[in-house]
């Protein structure tokens, strides 16, 4: 995620398979919920103009950890129809003001077995509570109406507030969106087109993903959208979604995603790891880019705008694709790994493009982050909530520079690599991260790392 607050750390130009035994978050207290790991969400939506309330469904696909007679989901939604659990009609209490959905099934559920559950329910996009977890944040629209439709903003903790879902970055999941919309509108979300089919005055539209994400980049839009096709690398396919109204300025912007693409696999030494790619643009989003998974999201009028060569907010999300996305991170007190790491290579893309060499960007990193560190507590560890997402971009990027000076750029690389391809379409830990670094330098260098991720004091600059 990008914010506008940040340029001067970065210079960048902002706007503004599972793992088991989830534990909730020292961040987020109250969040997520242990007992089971969720494999897959299909999600229903019914989407009328004007009208804030939407029909919905969610089935849910999980596997039992622990013997269950009862579970937990995090939930916020207008109305809890039904609930059933293996097809079998379940008790069910919605708490809003705890953000809870407790469910009972009929017949106690046994550890390592899959159970399905199917709840309907009623979503309001105008249902916004502050996080009981998190209260102070009221920076953002999660649901974010724009030009009659909408789109989903949920990092950190607010995709809750879409369906009921275990809302922990550990609990990845294959996530797909059935919306039925008017004559007109355009729904779009993470992953492939799987169907679309009209009957009457209404579409429905199916998306889902092959691989799984977290749940705070789950992404769905609706609304007047033009479609862009392209191919990527090794044939990927390519679809952004722009904002009809702008859709004719886009193509400059759209140009760019190839070439990109092939500058991450390259820096990363990996290929992209989904599907597809795309970006979307829409209207009513302000101050931030989001790492939507396969399709980042833009506000609309950064998209249209002209391109610069060494821009690098695209970057910055494309590489969160790998870090944040494919590779998750454990719990939010590892989000370094992710924001540090997209940081990083804007870094090193804008030295690429000869915009800005790379020890200049994170000079400006480091002492943005030493003033920074005593409000918002080390990267590793942040005191201040708003770290979680804006606290840690310098830190986590000027470590990574730290490790790339003083092991080498060969090793520094072998390490990233490694590193992703080894907790690829899983959740990484800041340990586990320290152990890739170990294992590929042949160095004891947890002291080193951690003096950088949880220090109280910003280590001096490296070199």
């Amino acid at each position: 995620m990008k914010k506008l607050g940040l340029t001067a750390l970065c210079g960048v130009m902002l706007f503004t398979s599972s793992t088991t035994a989830h534990a909730t978050e020292r961040l987020l207290p109250g969040l997520g919920n242990t007992g089971y790991d969720v494999q897959s969400y299909a999600v229903a939506y019914d989407y009328y103009p004007g009208k804030t309330q939407m029909p919905a469904s969610v089935d849910i696909t999980a596997r039992a950890e622990q013997t269950l007679s009862s579970f937990t989901l995090d939930a916020v939604a207008r109305q809890v129809k039904s609930v059933t659990v293996n097809g079998l009609a379940a008790d069910q209490q919605l708490d809003n003001a705890k953000e809870k959905l407790t469910v009972r099934p009929r017949i106690p559920l046994l550890p390592g077995l899959p159970f399905q559950v199917r709840i309907t329910f009623v979503a309001d996009r105008s249902l916004e509570p502050r996080s009981p977890s998190f209260p102070e944040q009221d920076n953002f629209d999660h649901w974010t109406d724009w030009n009659g439709g909408f789109e989903l903003m949920g990092q950190p903790n607010r995709s809750h507030l879409f369906f009921p879902m275990n809302d922990l970055p550990s609990d990845k999941a294959r996530v797909s969106f059935r919306v039925s919309v008017p004559k007109g509108y355009q729904a779009v979300a993470n992953g492939t087109l799987r169907s679309e089919r009209t009957k009457g005055a209404r579409t429905t539209y199916v998306f889902g993903t092959r691989d799984p994400i977290p749940t705070h980049v789950a992404q769905l839009a609706v609304g007047h959208l033009t479609e862009f096709k392209g191919t990527g690398p090794h044939g990927l396919p390519l679809r952004s979604f722009i904002d009809s109204s702008k859709a004719k300025q886009a193509g400059p912007r759209m140009a760019l995603v190839p070439g990109q693409l092939k500058w991450v696999e390259q820096a990363i030494g990996a290929p992209y790891p989904f599907e597809t790619y795309g970006v979307l643009g829409v209207g009513g989003v302000t101050g931030y880019a989001l790492e939507s998974a396969t399709l980042s999201m833009f506000n609309a009028d950064y998209l249209t705008a002209p391109p610069s060569d060494g821009d690098g907010t695209m970057i910055h999300e494309l590489v969160h694709q790998y870090f944040g996305n494919a590779v998750s991170v454990k719990s939010w007190d590892d989000m370094w790994l992710s924001e540090g790491h997209a940081a990083y290579y804007t870094g090193l893309y804008q030295d690429s493009k000869g915009q800005r060499k790379l020890v200049d960007f994170m000079r400006d990193a480091w002492q943005f982050e030493s003033g920074e560190r005593p409000k918002y507590g080390p990267p590793g560890r942040v005191t201040d909530l708003n770290g979680i997402l804006f606290g840690t971009n310098p830190g986590g990027a000027v470590t990574l520079y730290a490790l790339r000076q003083k092991l080498g750029v060969q090793t520094f690389q072998t390490i990233e690599k490694t590193f992703f391809e080894r907790y690829r379409n899983k959740a990484a830990s800041t340990q586990d991260y320290i152990d890739v670094v170990n294992e590929v330098s042949g160095q004891e260098l947890k002291s080193y790392v951690k003096a950088w991720i949880y220090g109280a004091k910003t280590p001096p600059f490296p070199g």
